[in-house]
């Protein structure tokens, strides 16, 4: 019951903390709206035209192939540093081909739809 008590107590001064920040910003910071600050802009520069605009739907591509790339290395480091115990054996063989196997999927996929070609 012990550790349900320290969970209960860490959840509730983190809430403390959040509410304390939240009302200490708005004590104390400057409110002195006007129409520029409440203009939106990016980078500095001024919006021009309705504030929605298509995005590129090309760009989950990009994502896939980030993830695909990123999410081995996440994997394969850690596993490549504790392949030297011996108890690992056959089964973190077998479970490290499955996920290779699974990003060779992916990048298969990928290398269907084009998404591999620098041109």
């Amino acid at each position: 019951m012990t550790g349900y008590a320290a969970l209960a107590g860490t959840l509730f001064i983190g809430l403390l903390l959040v509410v304390a920040a939240s009302g200490a910003r708005r004590l104390l910071a400057p409110r002195d709206p006007s129409p520029a600050k409440l203009t939106t802009y990016e980078s500095g520069v001024d919006p021009v035209g309705e504030g929605w605009a298509q995005s590129q739907v090309r760009y989950i591509a990009y994502a896939f192939l980030y993830v695909v790339f990123a999410v081995d290395a996440v994997y394969l480091f850690p596993w490549a540093l504790v392949l030297r115990n011996p108890d690992l054996g056959v089964a973190s063989l077998v479970e490290i081909a499955v996920f290779i196997g699974i990003i060779v999927i992916g990048l298969l996929h990928a290398a269907r739809r084009g998404l591999l070609r620098w041109t």
